[in-house]
């Protein structure tokens, strides 16, 4: 179980990350997309819980 949450945490965190850098927000103005750690953060949250079944 703790091995299938770490996988969804990195998971989460690479496709956080790639929100950021491919989606993002060019005006700055969006509070997840606009800051690569936030982004990166959220996502390895998101995918920490999803691989535990929330």
């Amino acid at each position: 179980m703790i091995i299938r949450t770490v996988i969804g945490v990195v998971v989460g965190g690479l496709l956080g990350f790639a929100v950021y850098r491919f989606v993002g927000c060019s005006t700055g103005t969006c509070p997840i997309t606009s800051n690569p750690w936030v982004s990166t953060l959220f996502g390895m949250l998101i995918g920490g819980l999803s691989a535990r079944g929330f």
